[in-house]
This record gives structure tokens, C-alpha cells and sequence, in this order.
């Protein structure tokens, strides 16, 4: 999750909506108030959805974190910019694999309550549908008092966003076994969201409840999944195979990667310092640990120790330049922001975070990955490049110089690595998955 100034407010846009053609037949209007919460990677395949959307002639609205401003804003979408607690960047426990949901919890709480207002601002005979983040499906669940009719779409970004007592089955960094039967698995899951969920989350949630004239809840892990009418997964099949206990109705999408750089009038994509770096010798290792990570100052210098050892030449990309190391010799580079779309197809390998959105960019570019995970879903993400043949991971706290120089030459020298990666990026299809997702959408709105 990146930063946002805490000066953002909630103020609603109400444009008139007219009638629109999808192509096929004029229907009545539909507004699509899409909601999402964090950095970059979280953003942008709310972004292509929102784009898609409007393309088939709906009216959108986008709420996000006023930080992605220079995103919205030449997309010509509607945006409301939500605050946020800058300083949650440096909370030790952000990244934590226990503590880090209480952190985003209660920094995600400001920009939440901004969605109940919105919508009860809008036209009472409008049909609205909420297209949000898993994290507001509370506050979308009290729109259906301030607005009747309203109909709720969570999309899950990842895999492990989505409770599954099935395998592969990842509990931050620890494989639960085959063996383990699906009655214990249940149990443990039960007690997880009573010792770590409820005690975070379930007062809020209630309190909120209460004062809309609702009955509270038990407990959220199982009724949160109950508020959706629609559930989509921003991620396809074959990276995550539909499990028996994902919420229903589900429609499965497939990576909708946004590239705002594609737009013809946006900047070039790679800085003339980049390419001359790049066209001056090999292929370059490429290291991020995420866009809001302010806390990964030791993660770069394991990584410069290590790029030295093997006698590689890096890229560092991060927003805070200091987290990198302030002497860096001719054979690595500093680089603020880097398409990596742009970017990856020109890299020997990427040496990341986790998160699902550069998981996915390296995926389409058949880009050897090292996943080092700290936290959230990325464990579970890193699990499954792994399996695919095309990765490792390496949790972030075991991570030191000698294993991380270990851990890339072993997937560098892994055998077949070049025929997985590109039979991964064959799977890619430009905007495969959106306009099912959008027609999904769209009935959802007829129901």
C-alpha cells in the first residue's frame, strides 16, 4: 500500500446519465462506482476494468487513493481521491506475515468510509453497481441501506484474497500438508479469523452495522464472503484453478494488466539514462520490493552484495532512493519508475516482492522471477510460480547475501527454464478475460 496526503476528501461526483448503446441494444443507465485501495499493482487492473467499462458505454466512477491522481487523471474517469495515513509506510508491522492485516486494516478505515456517503449522494432511482476491493465489501454491504437496489462485484486480485480449505494451501509462509484432513483445515482457518481477524476488525464492522440500523455479525471470515452478488478473480484459471469453496456466483477473468505508458500521449516509456544502461552491456538483474515498501533498505543491500558476487550488472527500482544504497558502482542503476512492461522483456531476471501485479508482468514477459516474500499474499503468489516451473521464492526474512546469490544461480542454471517461461507468456492474450467479466458485470445490473 502506498502513501496519500491525508488532506483527500470524500466529496461525491453525480454527473447526469443518459441512455447508452453497448453495441447491441439500448438499455436503461448503469453506473459502475469501482473502489480500490493500495499501490500501483493494485490499481491498475481495477483501472483496465473501469476503461473497459466505459468503452462499452457505461458511466464510471473511480474511487482510489488520492496518491494515484497522475494515474486517473488523463484516463478522464471520474475520480474521487480517498485519504490515507501516510504514515503507515513506516509501521514495522506493515509487512509483518500475522500483524500486517491489522495495519492495513485500520489504515484502509478512512478511505472505506468515504463509499457510504458516495453512493447514498447519488440519484435514488439510479441503478448502481459496486465493482470493489475485498477490503470494502463492508462498507459496500451498508450501501444496500442508503441506496436499495444496489448490487455489490468483489474482485480478488490473488488467489489467496479467497478463503480455501483446499490445496495448495498456503498460510502466510507455511505449506499446510496434503495429508492434513479438510475438517482440521476448517478448524484452524476458524481459529485464525478468531484470533487474528475478529480482534482487528469485527468492532468496526459492527459499530458500522449498528449505527445503519443492521444486525452485527458473528464473525467476518464467514460473512464476508456473503455480501458479494458477484464474485471475479483478476487472475486465470491456470494460475489458480477455481476451488469448491470460492464464493458463487464466480466468474473466473483472466490478468487485466493496464499499461498507463501505452497511451500515446503519456511519457516514454524508459528514461534516456535506462536505455543507455541497458544497450551498455547484459542483460540486467531487476530488483523492486514494491512501490510503498519504505522499509527495504536492507533488502537492496543483500541485493547489491549479491549482484557483485556474481558478477551481474542490476537495476534498482524503487521510489525512495534511500533504501538503495548510495554508492553504486557503473554496473547498476537507480530507476524511480520503470514500465515494466517496457522494462522486463530486457531483463535476465526479476527479484521481487510478490505482490500479483508484478507477478503477473513478469509472467507475460517470460521473465525468470525470484519471489521474496514478505507478507499478504504474496507467499501463496510465489508458491505458485514456483510451481509453474518459472520461479523461486525466498522468504524475505531468511533472506541474506549468500542466499540470495545461492537461490539465483540456481534458477538461472534451472534446466527448461527458457521453454516454461515463454510457454507461460503464450498464455497471455491482450484483454483476454475483461469483456466476460464486463458482461458479467452487465448482468448483474439487469438482475
Amino acid at each position: 500500500m502506498a502513501s496519500t496526503s491525508s488532506s483527500a476528501t470524500c466529496s461525491p461526483s453525480t454527473k447526469a446519465a443518459g441512455r447508452f448503446s453497448t453495441g447491441s441494444s439500448d438499455i436503461e443507465p448503469v453506473h459502475y462506482v469501482v473502489v480500490t485501495i493500495g499501490s500501483a499493482g493494485d490499481l491498475f487492473p481495477f483501472l483496465a476494468l473501469a476503461r473497459a467499462l466505459r468503452a462499452r458505454g457505461h458511466r464510471v466512477s473511480f474511487l482510489a487513493p488520492e496518491q494515484h491522481g497522475p494515474w486517473m487523471r488523463p484516463t478522464g474517469l471520474p475520480f474521487t481521491g480517498l485519504p490515507a495515513d501516510e504514515a503507515v509506510l513506516h509501521d514495522p508491522d506493515l509487512w509483518h506475515p500475522t500483524r500486517g492485516f491489522g495495519v492495513v486494516w485500520r489504515a484502509t478505515r478512512p478511505a472505506m468510509a468515504c463509499i457510504v456517503p458516495f453512493v447514498e449522494a447519488l440519484p435514488a432511482h439510479e441503478r448502481c453497481v459496486l465493482l470493489v476491493h475485498p477490503l470494502a465489501l463492508p462498507e459496500a454491504d451498508l450501501c444496500r441501506a442508503v441506496h436499495p437496489g444496489v448490487k455489490i462485484a468483489a474482485a480478488y486480485l490473488a488467489p489467496a484474497n479467497l478463503m480455501t480449505v483446499h490445496d495448495p494451501l498456503m498460510i502466510g509462509p507455511w505449506r499446510v500438508p496434503a495429508w492434513v484432513p479438510l475438517a482440521a483445515r476448517r478448524a484452524f482457518w476458524r481459529w485464525v479469523g478468531k484470533r487474528f481477524i475478529d480482534p482487528v476488525a469485527l468492532a468496526d464492522v459492527n459499530a458500522a452495522r449498528t449505527a445503519h440500523g443492521l444486525a452485527p455479525v458473528e464473525t467476518l471470515m464467514d460473512w464476508i464472503a456473503t455480501v458479494p452478488d458477484l464474485s471475479l478473480t483478476l487472475f486465470p484459471a491456470w494460475f489458480a484453478p477455481t476451488q469448491p469453496d470460492w464464493p458463487r456466483p464466480l466468474v473466473r477473468g483472466d490478468f487485466p494488466l493496464f499499461d498507463p505508458n501505452a497511451d500515446p500521449n503519456a511519457d516514454a516509456p524508459l528514461a534516456p539514462e535506462l536505455i543507455a544502461f541497458l544497450q551498455a552491456g547484459t542483460p540486467p538483474l531487476v530488483f523492486t520490493h514494491g512501490t510503498g515498501n519504505t522499509q527495504a533498505a536492507a533488502y537492496f543491500r543483500h541485493a547489491r552484495a549479491a549482484v557483485e558476487r556474481l558478477g551481474r550488472r542490476a537495476i534498482f527500482l524503487t521510489p525512495h532512493r534511500d533504501q538503495v544504497p548510495a554508492d553504486l558502482p557503473p554496473a547498476m542503476l537507480w530507476q524511480a519508475y520503470v514500465p515494466l512492461r517496457a522494462l522486463l522483456p530486457r531483463a535476465a531476471a526479476l527479484i521481487h516482492h510478490g505482490g500479483i501485479g508484478t507477478t503477473a508482468e513478469a509472467l507475460r514477459a517470460g521473465t525468470p522471477q525470484l519471489v521474496v516474500p514478505l507478507a499478504h499474499d504474496q507467499f501463496d503468489n510465489g508458491a505458485r510460480v514456483t510451481a509453474l516451473g518459472v520461479g523461486a521464492s525466498l522468504p524475505a526474512a531468511r533472506l541474506n547475501e549468500r542466499r540470495l546469490v545461492r537461490a539465483l544461480g540456481a534458477l538461472l542454471a534451472a534446466p527448461g527454464l527458457d521453454e516454461r517461461t515463454r510457454a507461460v507468456a503464450g498464455r497471455f492474450v491482450e484483454g483476454a478475460g475483461v469483456a466476460s467479466m464486463c458482461a458479467a458485470l452487465e448482468g448483474l445490473a439487469r438482475t
